[in-house]
């Protein structure tokens, strides 16, 4: 049950709105100041969206495991990027 910023998600989940920031064009969106501090957030620093059971997205600083796991997740997904595979798999 899905109901209006500052109240329940769901039996134990409750959120508040901490900021407002617009998407550009380009995808991008600014942080607002006391996120970052919440999040000790400095510039060049990785963020991590998750999404809950409920569809609520969350935002948290990236560890040093999460890069870890991405980085060699990335390496993994390498052998299926050829020409040939796009050309098989582009009608899926």
């Amino acid at each position: 049950m899905r109901k209006s910023a500052g109240k329940a998600l769901s039996g134990s989940v409750s959120v508040r709105p901490v900021g407002i920031s617009r998407l550009t064009s380009k995808g991008q969106a600014t942080v607002p100041a006391p996120v970052r501090r919440k999040l000790n957030l400095r510039p060049g620093d990785t963020m991590v969206f998750e999404e809950a059971e409920t569809g609520l997205i969350c935002l948290r600083k990236a560890e040093p495991l999460d890069l870890e796991f991405l980085s060699a997740l990335e390496k993994t997904l390498s052998e299926w990027n050829s020409e040939k595979d796009e050309q098989s798999y582009r009608d899926l």
